[in-house]
């Protein structure tokens, strides 16, 4: 098949497969500018002298100071897992249209291996698009946004660009990484002229393994206060190890999230048939018990999300603890100094990036539970040619969504508060003297009558345990659950098309 051609068969389909290039493409774009955006601010070039010197032409401290700069670099990073969740989720709509497509040009004489290409480059060819938009809006933003202020200081890094070879590494590597993704998800799938047939393993009921992974995780984010000070003044050891144990920890932690989410949906299979005495839930029971793992993938990138969220809120309830501590220290020596809000409204940005991330999961949400009833739809309707409510597959349809995410929302967000905790546990403070001149500023700043108007004033070790930010994780579980029920919203509009008996006539 000559490459031309292929091509044009990548580019061909339905008004469905234009929207899963449409969506794929955006996805992309979303991801490059979240990368490009990170890789800008650890482009920030340290001025000379002390590698801690702050950068002055910035309005930012995120971007100012040099020891927050990787911080801020990571959040951005942290933004590209629900958009790369999301790609995943929009490369399999209109799956079985897909395959139908596929199956028709293996009869026409095509290969196993080029209609393995053919899907591949269908993928790559709409990451590739988005990426390279995405490189377009960056550099026109870049231009657009660079607006000095009147000491020329910048709101955002738009005076430096990162280096050609990673603008290049995330403008390539992600359509190429798009493309090995949908050859390994093709690799149990066999394209016949007679139609797409998928090899699977026997369905059983995942084990609870995936709680090793999440003890793994909590392990690793523990081991880094201990680390730290048995090897303090080993800065070449700590460059390295405490990173790892941070990447090690929160990969660990949340692919047994996303994994336990499988688990969690096979036993509320089993309770629901148990239990329920109603079609709808017996219906969301089946479901459940027969495809546990539709779980995992569609709450990925919302789980991820709410992982990162609880790490937040106890970095928050840590900066809050701690600063409520200087308050008082102060009124003990009796300065009245007002709050630090640097840190808090820091964690404002990352609190904003968290919201981001649960609206880009929520479409992802969106376009799998849609994906999954029209996949469906002839089940759907000839549950309803024999009689089956469509009130009653509505219902059920919310329960299947419903049942495991509530229990996944509150793991993922109780994952995340123990891996935060496992870093700021408490805030102490050591014995300190501070000396308070009682008088007016002339005595005090003269030395010959500053002595005898000086006093003292000593305040004692304090350790306080930092509170669990409970209303903060409350607020971020009721978004995810509304992202929930938004999506279960979206997805009844379309099961009533997709029972329509006309579907029973489908090839």
């Amino acid at each position: 098949m000559r490459p031309a051609t292929l091509v044009r068969l990548a580019l061909a389909g339905s008004r469905t497969d234009t929207a899963r290039v449409v969506l794929t493409a955006l996805s992309a774009l979303l991801a490059t500018l979240a990368g490009l955006a990170a890789l800008t601010v650890l482009a920030i070039e340290k001025p000379a002298g002390d590698a801690w010197v702050e950068s002055e032409q910035y309005r930012n401290a995120l971007l100012r100071e040099p020891g927050l700069r990787g911080g801020t670099a990571f959040a951005l990073l942290m933004l590209m897992i629900p958009v790369l969740a999301l790609a995943g989720q929009c490369a399999r709509l209109g799956a079985p249209a897909r395959d139908r497509r596929l199956a028709a040009i293996r009869l026409a004489g095509a290969t196993p291996g080029q209609v393995t290409r053919l899907a591949v480059l269908e993928t790559g060819m709409a990451a590739l698009l988005g990426t390279l938009v995405g490189l377009g809006a960056y550099l026109v933003g870049r231009e657009v946004l660079h607006r000095p202020d009147a000491q020329g200081r910048l709101a955002l890094p738009t005076d430096v660009l990162p280096s050609p070879a990673a603008v290049a590494a995330v403008v390539l590597g992600l359509p190429v990484v798009a493309a090995l993704a949908t050859a390994l998800m093709l690799r149990t799938v066999t394209m016949s002229p007679l139609g797409v047939s998928r090899k699977a393993a026997r369905e059983r009921g995942p084990g609870p393994w995936a709680g090793l992974l999440i003890g793994l995780g909590l392990a690793s984010f523990l081991a880094v206060r201990p680390a730290t000070d048995q090897l303090r003044g080993r800065d070449e050891l700590l460059g390295w190890l405490v990173p790892l144990l941070f990447a090690v920890g929160a990969l660990a932690a949340m692919i047994g999230v996303v994994i336990g989410t499988g688990w969690i949906s096979y036993h509320c299979g089993r309770l629901l048939r148990r239990h329920a005495r109603r079609p709808a839930a017996l219906l969301a029971a089946g479901r459940l018990m027969a495809d546990p793992w539709a779980g995992s993938r569609t709450f990925a990138a919302l789980l991820a999300a709410l992982i990162f969220g609880g790490g937040a809120a106890a970095q928050r309830a840590y900066f809050a603890t701690e600063d409520q501590l200087d308050r008082e220290q102060n009124r003990l020596v009796g300065v009245d100094a007002g709050a630090d809000p640097f840190y808090l409204s820091t964690m404002d940005l990352v609190d904003a990036a968290v919201a981001v991330a649960v609206l880009i999961a929520t479409g992802g949400l969106i376009v799998a539970l849609v994906e999954g009833i029209v996949a469906r739809r002839r089940a759907y309707a000839a549950l309803v040619a024999t009689g089956v409510p469509r009130a009653t597959l509505s219902r059920s349809v919310a329960w299947q969504a419903l049942a495991p995410a509530v229990p996944a929302i509150l793991l993922a967000l109780t994952v995340g508060t123990l891996l935060g905790r496992g870093l700021f546990r408490e805030v102490s403070t050591g014995v300190s003297s501070t000396e308070i001149c009682e008088a007016t500023a002339a005595l005090c700043d003269d030395p010959a009558t500053r002595e005898q108007y000086t006093r003292i004033v000593y305040t004692p070790e304090i350790q306080r345990a930092v509170a669990v930010p409970l209303e903060h994780l409350a607020w971020l579980g009721a978004g995810a659950l509304a992202a929930v029920l938004v999506t279960v919203g979206v997805g009844l509009l379309f099961l009533r098309a997709s029972t329509a008996l006309d579907e029973l006539r489908m090839t």
